[in-house]
């Protein structure tokens, strides 16, 4: 199922470019997490990514985004890390992914493709993964992309 209106927002976002092999998401996870316990800094909110390569490209490249506590950002530039004092991205189409992701992930952004172009929208953002978990305490996945 595609939902419209879709949005994403947080406050105090940093983010950072990497380029892995998909199942190797975790090694930058970990690397970007390491690199903002470094200088002081506490995630606050769940990890979210947007996939800038083509996403059936063996390597991917990818922004990944983690809100943080604090509203002053001194990491060195060196880095390579981005502030974001407000992230919003709306007006996304989005879609659940609850079984296996290396599996579903592909079929899910096919689908958001295939509903784009059936409605007539145009896509204006690159796709955007984010990981969440239901009151229940259940796992899950959102694929979404921006529409005009």
């Amino acid at each position: 199922m595609i939902a419209e209106n879709h949005q994403i927002a947080y406050r105090n976002v940093a983010s950072k470019l990497y380029n892995f092999l998909p199942e190797e998401i975790d090694l930058a996870l970990t690397d970007f997490v390491s690199i903002l316990d470094e200088y002081g800094y506490q995630i606050t909110g769940p990890m979210f990514f947007s996939i800038i390569s083509n996403p059936t490209d063996e390597v991917m490249t990818a922004e990944l985004f983690l809100p943080i506590k604090g509203k002053h950002f001194t990491i060195p530039k060196e880095a390579e890390v981005n502030f974001h004092s407000y992230f919003l991205v709306d007006h996304m189409l989005t879609t659940r992914i609850k079984g296996d992701f290396e599996v579903e992930a592909q079929v899910k952004y096919w689908e958001l493709m295939e509903y784009m172009n059936t409605h007539e929208k145009t896509q204006k953002t690159p796709i955007f993964v984010e990981y969440k978990k239901s009151r229940a305490g259940q796992t899950y996945t959102e694929m979404s992309v921006g529409v005009l």
